[in-house]
Order: structure tokens, then sequence, then C-alpha cells
């Protein structure tokens, strides 16, 4: 039998125990500590760095924390091939500033790259890409970059974008690509509305991706769904300005992976360009697009609020006589309202080669001027059910 006074005495070597070992659970590198300063003139990439090769080398979950403050970050990637680490954590109380000379990264692809790294989070903070003279540049038809993206995760798993926000990036805002498993919520992303190529989010040869509970302003796609695409999810976002939610544009490979099981759900366009819209170039392609489901969908004066173009060749270039070889078919437009800026409210323009199969339009309620609007079709399949106006033209 143990004895009382043996248990009093263990107490305390117990207690000493579980504190030190919730101690070791987690450590916290602030970049400031590391030499970052918070004054958005001085170059902190090199404190940044330090503190990602640290947590990357830490056997216990780590947390980078970035506070108050302007930092600013010129071309930088965080490098997970050789992390041990798969429980690192990005807390942003402050903000992330680009160069305010767009040529310093105009023409290097991404501003803020994570590469397989696996298991990081981003919480908070804000990403001031300081696009706005690079706009003003290609607005003016001169020879500009390209443009950076701010944020890209690429070949990576498990990831989290939490209460992240998103100002003026040169062009894209955030991409995913060839990734598995990553959840993207409480997003804000703002750009002007003539704003060029500047993307919200753009998800590409991923899978399992979440985009939850995000407001996104921008001048392109609110949202793009490139290729190789599968178990994407989109559910409560407001869209606009912006160019709406795109899967495409598609099919300007001839091999390509196509894109399936898709959801968009409860979103709000207001004043955009397209609401939800699948694209693919006119040419050769062996690409396809099936299984999508468009619900809840609200519409405030959009121009083109249900639309499939497989005629896509902006100016009249790269595709000159040929159709689309994308596939597409079993789409689902259910519950959808609202208000055409056009009087063509549904338009399906399909592959005369290989026409589309399978849509649904089930309760679709759009209006133009106060007036039913008109639906055009072409090369198209499907049925209709519910109330649906305009009048379905399959």
């Amino acid at each position: 039998m143990v004895k009382k006074n043996s248990i009093i005495f263990l107490l305390p070597l117990l207690f000493i125990f579980f504190f030190q070992s919730s101690l070791a659970a987690s450590i916290t590198y602030n970049v400031v500590s590391l030499g970052a300063k918070a004054d958005g003139k001085s170059d902190s990439s090199k404190a940044f760095l330090s503190a990602w090769a640290a947590a990357c080398g830490s056997a216990n979950p780590a947390t980078i924390y970035v506070p108050n403050g302007r930092f600013l970050l010129g071309r930088i990637t965080f490098a997970g091939q050789t992390c041990k680490n798969t429980r690192i954590t990005f807390r942003i109380d402050g903000t992330l500033v680009a160069p305010s000379n767009y040529n310093v990264i105009g023409n290097s692809g991404n501003w803020i790259t994570f590469q397989r790294v696996t298991g990081v989070s981003v919480l908070g903070g804000t990403l001031d890409g300081q696009g706005t003279g690079l706009w003003s540049c290609k607005n003016s038809g001169k020879n500009c970059p390209t443009g950076a993206t701010s944020l890209g995760f690429y070949n990576s798993n498990n990831i989290v974008v939490n209460g992240l926000t998103s100002l003026n990036s040169q062009m894209f805002h955030i991409i995913i690509y060839a990734c598995r498993n990553a959840k993207l919520q409480g997003t804000k992303i703002m750009a002007a509305g003539n704003s060029p190529n500047t993307d919200g989010i753009h998800v590409q040869l991923s899978t399992s991706v979440s985009i939850l509970n995000s407001r996104i302003s921008t001048g392109d796609d609110c949202i793009s769904i490139g290729p190789g695409n599968s178990n994407l999810w989109i559910e409560n976002v407001a869209c606009g300005p912006g160019h709406g939610i795109s899967i495409g544009s598609l099919g300007w490979d001839l091999q390509e992976p196509g894109v399936q099981n898709v959801t968009v759900k409860t979103v709000t366009f207001k004043g955009t360009q397209n609401g939800v819209r699948i694209k693919t170039w006119a040419r050769a392609s062996n690409g396809f697009v099936k299984s999508v489901l468009f619900q809840h969908l609200v519409m405030d004066n959009v121009q083109n609020p249900v639309i499939i173009d497989q005629n896509y060749y902006p100016n009249n270039k790269n595709c000159p006589g040929q159709v689309s070889g994308v596939k597409i078919s079993d789409i689902m437009y259910q519950d959808i309202h609202g208000t055409s800026a056009t009087a063509v409210a549904v338009n399906f323009d399909c592959s005369k080669k290989y026409p589309c199969s399978n849509i649904k339009l089930v309760d679709v309620n759009l209006s133009y001027k106060d007036q039913t609007a008109q639906a055009s079709c072409s090369n198209v399949g499907g049925t209709s059910s519910g109330v649906v106006k305009p009048s379905s033209c399959f």
C-alpha cells in the first residue's frame, strides 16, 4: 500500500513534470525579437526566415508571432522540404507590406510562398501588396512586369488560412496549387474593380479545398478554379466587384486533368461581370467538368448570372476555327434568384463537338429590369423543374 506521505511528496513532482511538459509542448518565435522592424521600411525578410528555420527545427508545435506594425518583406519562400515540424502557426496581428516599387518583385511570380509544407496555419493579419502602381502601368498600355501573387501555397498539405486580409495585390491575391486539405475561412480580399488580373483565390491541381465565410472584392474572378481540382467546397461568400466565380478557363492544353465534385453554395454576387461561370478555350483538349452543384445563390445586377462559355478566345486569338474538347456534364443550378444587368440571364454556349449534357435547372428565378429575363442555349441538353425563369431553352 502506498503511504499517504508518499502521495503528498509526489504531488509537487507531478505538477512540475506536467508544467514543464506543457511548456515544451509549444514555443513562440517573435519576429521582432529576431530583428524584424515594424516601420514598413526596413526589410524584415531575414528575421522571418530565421523564425521559420527555428520553427521547422522544433520537435514541438511552434508559433511565429508577428505583432502590430507594418513589416516590409521582399520576395520570400518558406520551404518545407527539410522541415521536421508539421504544426507551425503564423499568428499575425500586424501587416506584411510588399515593396512599393513594383519592379522589385513584379517578375518574381510570387511575393510570399509556402512550398512543400505540411500543417501550416496562417491566423489573422493583413497582406498589403501595394499593387496600385502596377495596375496603373498595365491600364496605360505600357510595358510592365506581370506582377506577383501575394500569397501562394504549392505542393502542400493540411493548410489553414483563417481571418486573413489581402489588399491590393499586384496580380492574384491567393493561390492554392497542387495542395491537399486546405481550408480558407474568414478571408477578406480587396482590390479595385478595374485592377487587372487580381483574382481573389485561385485553386488548381488540388483536392479537398474549402473556402468559407469570405468577402472578396477585386478586378478579376473572385474565385477561379483551374484544371485538376476535385472535392472543392465554397460556401457563404460575398463577391463583388469582380468577375464572379469561374471554373476555368480550361482546355488550353490537349492533355489536361479535369474538374469534378465542386459545390458552390450560399453566395451573393453584387454588380459582378459574371455570377457562376464555366469557361473553356475553343481548342482541342481531353479535359472535363462534371458533378458540380451551384446552390442558394443571389444575383444583384449581375451581367451574366449563369453562363457556360465554351467558345472562349479573347480578342479572337489562339483558337481560329476550333471547337472546345472539354466535356461538361452533370451540372446542377438550384435556388438561384435575383437580377440580371443584361437581357440574357442564362447562357449555355457549349461545344459543337461535345455538347453539354445533364444540365439541371431547379428553382431558378432571374429578372431583368423588372421583367423576366431571357435564356440562350446552344449545344446543350438537360432538364428543368420547379419555378424556372427565364424558361428553360433545353
